[in-house]
């Protein structure tokens, strides 16, 4: 496996929603000390539920994320991909089936909600929907193959990792501190 080191400064963590990608690069970044961008929270407003922002207000919070000279960025945000990864010295694809991304989802609505209870406002957890049920188990299975060819044309160091297992295997190599993905 590539060391960490391998995949330069700015770091782009890609794949489907509840995959692992936020708790990877929060990992990530603590373990180097470089900035942790969550392209959710640049998307959305503050204090909102999943509220998005304007798109011209998103792609210039994107630029000027990404004109930093070190990051660990997640998200996917497709349309504004070719902007970052001409940024980017590393890509993390995380392509785990969408089961798997369903059962964390709804670990993180169902259980993880009554964990943090009075940790974090209401209106920022995940609540369980229909929307996002149907997103991730319908729509992000129709992506597959679209990432997977993303993956194929990329040419900057990269890795692909398609199951928790995977995931932290790399975490123990890499000496990343993390809860299981």
């Amino acid at each position: 496996m590539m060391a960490l080191s391998d995949f330069g400064p700015r770091i782009c963590i890609l794949g489907p929603s509840n995959s692992g990608k936020s708790t990877l690069a929060q990992a990530i970044a603590s373990k180097t000390a470089r900035p942790l961008i969550h392209l959710d929270q640049l998307y959305h407003l503050p204090n909102t539920h999943w509220q998005a922002r304007a798109e011209a207000d998103f792609r210039q919070l994107h630029l000027d994320a990404i004109a930093g000279e070190s990051w660990v960025m997640d998200g996917n945000y497709v349309r504004t991909l070719p902007d970052r990864l001409a940024r980017a010295s590393g890509i993390i694809l995380l392509d785990l089936p969408p089961t798997q991304s369903f059962f964390r989802y709804l670990r993180r609505t169902l259980f993880d909600a009554q964990r943090i209870g009075g940790v974090v406002p209401s209106h920022q957890r995940e609540k369980l929907t229909w929307e996002m049920t149907r997103y991730l188990l319908i729509t992000s299975r129709r992506h597959r193959p679209r990432n997977q060819r993303m993956y194929e044309e990329w040419t900057l160091p990269k890795l692909l990792l398609s199951s928790p297992y995977e995931v932290n295997q790399l975490c123990r190599e890499w000496g990343l501190l993390t809860d299981k993905i």
